[in-house]
């Protein structure tokens, strides 16, 4: 038998699903096509709307927008989805926009994620697992976020911008450009600043992976012939460097923003 407690000036529309052990506080509004997982605790003061979908033991703190229409003038109505994770936390006045038309109808965010008071994840948004954005964060559209990303403080991050897994953005930093995995950026405009050798380290990566990493990161931002000569470079000496590697198919792939170099030459990681 289900655990359901909704606490009685909440307003949970009909149609809405709602798994074991699911807590709704006071003053929160469920919309009709939502789904809350087994163990989602709204604090309270939480609308939450659309086609929505939270994951298991995920706990949304008061006055956060979840689902709601995009910040986008090109949606009209389309019945786009958001998916959250499980074990997230959703800090306090939080917005959380579905996906458009025009960017695949989904935004979407992973597992074991930490979303810090009044931070924005806009449509389309791809976020993976074990991120976390500080207060006043913002993603705008199309962006996609590797895991174990980490963002400080007031960040601001272009659309269609791609963050490479386990990178570190400094705080009060307006990224325009795609970041490197296992990389650190900082800055207005922001720049590359050298690899996330803390957060490699405590996340217990090989002390000898890393040196490899870092040789690859001196050669592919130096400055002799083109950043796609020095790639291709880097993959053949590191072929079976699997961290180089992710470095290197991340800068050829495909993307409508630039890649983030280090200022004026720089190298030092």
């Amino acid at each position: 038998m289900s655990s359901v407690t909704v606490h009685p000036t909440a307003i949970v529309a009909d149609g809405a699903r709602l798994g074991d052990g699911v807590r709704i506080g006071p003053y929160c509004i469920v919309g009709a096509n939502v789904v809350l997982h087994d163990g989602v605790e709204l604090i309270s003061h939480v609308s939450i709307d659309g086609y929505t979908e939270v994951g298991a033991g995920t706990r949304i703190f008061p006055f956060a927008s979840v689902g709601h229409v995009p910040q986008d003038l090109k949606f009209h109505g389309e019945a786009s989805r958001l998916e959250i994770g499980e074990r997230c936390t959703i800090r306090e006045s939080v917005t959380i926009n579905p996906g458009t038309e025009g960017g695949g109808m989904l935004t979407k965010i992973g597992n074991d994620c930490l979303i810090m008071a009044s931070a924005h994840v806009a449509h389309d948004a791809i976020i993976g697992n074990n991120v976390i954005m500080a207060n006043y964060v913002g993603i705008a559209g199309h962006c996609q976020i590797g895991d174990n990303v980490i963002f400080g403080g007031t960040c601001v991050i272009h659309q269609f911008t791609r963050i490479g897994a386990h990178a570190f953005v400094g705080a009060q930093s307006m990224v325009d450009g795609d970041i490197i995995p296992y990389g650190m950026a900082v800055g207005n405009r922001a720049a590359l600043t050298g690899l996330n050798l803390v957060g490699l380290k405590r996340r217990k990566f090989d002390r000898e992976a890393i040196h490899r990493l870092r040789a690859a990161y001196r050669q592919i931002f130096s400055n002799e012939g083109t950043l796609r000569e020095r790639v291709e470079d880097a993959a053949s000496l590191f072929k079976d460097d699997a961290l180089v590697q992710d470095v290197v198919a991340f800068i050829m792939a495909a993307s409508d923003r630039p890649i983030l170099t280090p200022r004026d030459g720089q190298t030092a990681d």
